[in-house]
């Protein structure tokens, strides 16, 4: 798909949704019908109090507004709404906001969001053997004989120069557990933010939460995905456990994705435009916008509301992006565990995600695009195995990705004992309330139940550590040397007491000191998987499809600028 942002006209919307003249009367509300939850994005341009006068005329009521990209939260039992409030020439989208459908299975919506994370680790419950330490010289921390992620990026090196300190990175994720004993010393727990509120239909009734509440403390992670992210970029070297790529870079949590791990329109781009205006350096996109995992802006075998609904999601979220780009955060976010060539994208299955059973079959093409990934001024991250494979499940694209990173490959090292191994994966840090929600220590003793979990007593305090793969673990190694680079060539900046440099900087020296990597055939055939994991790898050893410009290099980017 194109990187490009995909521009929709007010005037396509209006037709869209049966517009009407621009001077409207008053609507009134008709008792008749439910009362309904809508995202409304003004036009690009319009002023705050015109958009809050059009969405009042229309027979709306405000209940939260994001005044820097101009989309607000909107309450209506007006039928006419959508069509009245396009029609006021003030408004660009209408979209449902979250829609409640019947209650699925949490713990099922969870495992489907997470297939390709946390399938292996779910499935290993019961393997109480143990992984055997790998037979290699290591140095620092206790667990880093299991990073070999962190020795193919050349981080032990790096460190030497710098650490990340000045450096001041946004986690945008399902949460980020600030009392993991590897993490607490570098979260910023007063500018950290949760952007969300536990919805029971995908995460679960509010009483069997930890602390019997679906509104959550910005310090916390009942999902575990993000302090896995979390712990990869920056873990703190401290003795105990493992070091993260940037372990002096302060961590800022800011919550956006559902336990179940969904994540949609409003919590991202109210975190991004946040982020903007705190001083933020580097944010972290491991996930995509549900409830599209292709945003189509005018897709055929999508209804008119469907239709509008992609439409708001492609404005809102490329217009929160160049917000936050503009005010000097490096974008990165992960590539898609799709197997999906995404130049070249024909079919999507999946989508609508939300609510459940509501997916249907569509033909798509490359005007379709996959966010924020494929988003404005995003740079999208690869995942590779030890042996510096693409990993078969990511996505990729010449047009699409930036750079490759470690992110775990289950079966990489095919045909030699190293295959489908544990050690192929990305270990990091996990909060313990997960492990113990999902079954993967005893409860009495905090023992781990399962080889793909290790358990670090040193110093006396437990923390817990768990294999994941995906290219949501490759994105925040990426994120972790983008770190690096602010750290190492940025400026003083007063306001926030770090580093500033200037986005597009950071790209240029992240992919002028990744490692080019060269395509392994014009066309790679996985020898034990499906023909759907058959992948092309277009492009030269500078640039291609699945390694954009190279695998990170930690020790390259902090002493050469080329």
């Amino acid at each position: 798909m194109r990187r490009t942002a995909i521009t929709v006209s007010g005037a396509a919307l209006v037709a869209l949704c049966g517009g009407l003249a621009s001077t409207l009367p008053t609507a009134s509300a008709d008792t008749t019908t439910p009362e309904r939850q809508l995202l409304v994005l003004a036009k690009d341009g319009v002023s705050d109090s015109a958009a809050r006068a059009a969405i009042a005329r229309a027979g709306g009521t405000v209940s939260s507004a994001n005044v820097a990209i101009g989309l607000y939260d909107v309450s209506t039992k007006a039928g006419a709404f959508s069509a009245d409030a396009m029609g006021s020439g003030a408004i660009q989208g209408v979209a449902r906001d979250r829609v409640i459908g019947r209650s699925p299975d949490a713990a099922a919506a969870r495992a489907k969001n997470k297939d390709v994370e946390k399938a292996l680790t779910d499935r290993a419950v019961g393997n109480t053997k143990g992984v055997p330490k790998p037979a290699v010289p290591t140095s620092g921390e206790p667990l880093a004989g299991y990073q070999w992620d962190m020795r193919m990026i050349r981080t032990e090196a790096a460190h030497q120069i710098a650490t990340g300190r000045g450096a001041r990175v946004g986690v945008m994720d399902t949460g980020v557990d600030a009392d993991h004993p590897d993490l607490r010393a570098n979260v910023n727990r007063e500018l950290s933010r949760n952007f969300t509120v536990d919805m029971p239909d995908i995460d679960g009734p509010c009483e069997d939460e930890p602390d019997k509440s679906c509104n959550d403390p910005a310090t916390v992670d009942e999902g575990g995905h993000g302090t896995h992210v979390a712990g990869t970029i920056a873990a703190a070297v401290n003795g105990r456990g493992m070091a993260g790529v940037a372990p002096n870079a302060e961590i800022v949590n800011l919550r956006v994705g559902q336990d179940s791990g969904f994540f949609f329109l409003k919590p991202t781009v109210d975190a991004l435009t946040y982020a903007a205006d705190t001083g933020i350096d580097v944010v972290n996109m491991s996930y995509y916008i549900d409830p599209w995992l292709y945003n189509c802006a005018n897709n055929p075998a999508d209804s008119p509301e469907a239709q509008a609904q992609q439409q708001t999601i492609i404005a809102a979220t490329n217009r929160a992006l160049k917000y936050a780009s503009s005010r000097g955060i490096a974008l990165i976010a992960a590539a898609g565990n799709q197997n999906t060539d995404l130049n070249n994208p024909t079919f999507d299955g999946s989508s609508p995600d939300y609510p459940e059973d509501a997916a249907y079959d569509r033909t798509i093409d490359n005007s379709c695009v996959s966010l924020p990934t494929e988003g404005t001024n995003v740079m999208s991250i690869s995942s590779v195995g030890p042996s510096k494979l693409k990993a078969d499940y990511s996505s990729y694209g010449t047009e699409q990705v930036t750079v490759a990173a470690p992110g775990g490959y289950f079966r990489d090292f095919y045909g030699t004992p190293q295959y489908g191994q544990y050690q192929n994966l990305i270990l990091s840090t996990v909060p313990k309330n997960v492990l113990l929600a999902d079954g993967l220590i005893d409860p009495a003793t905090g023992a781990p139940k399962t080889a793909a979990v290790i358990r670090d007593c040193t110093g006396g305090e437990c923390a817990y550590y768990q294999y994941l793969q995906g290219t949501s673990m490759a994105a925040p190694h990426a994120t972790g040397v983008a770190a690096l680079i602010v750290s190492r060539w940025g400026h003083p900046a007063p306001k926030t007491g770090g580093l500033d440099l200037a986005p597009k900087q950071t790209q240029k020296i992240l992919e002028k000191t990744a490692v080019p990597t060269p395509c392994p055939a014009p066309v790679y055939d996985y020898p034990d998987r499906p023909d759907a994991y058959t992948a092309k790898c277009e492009g030269t050893t500078e640039v291609n499809g699945w390694y954009g410009h190279g695998i990170v290099d930690a020790l390259n980017a902090v002493t050469s600028r080329k």
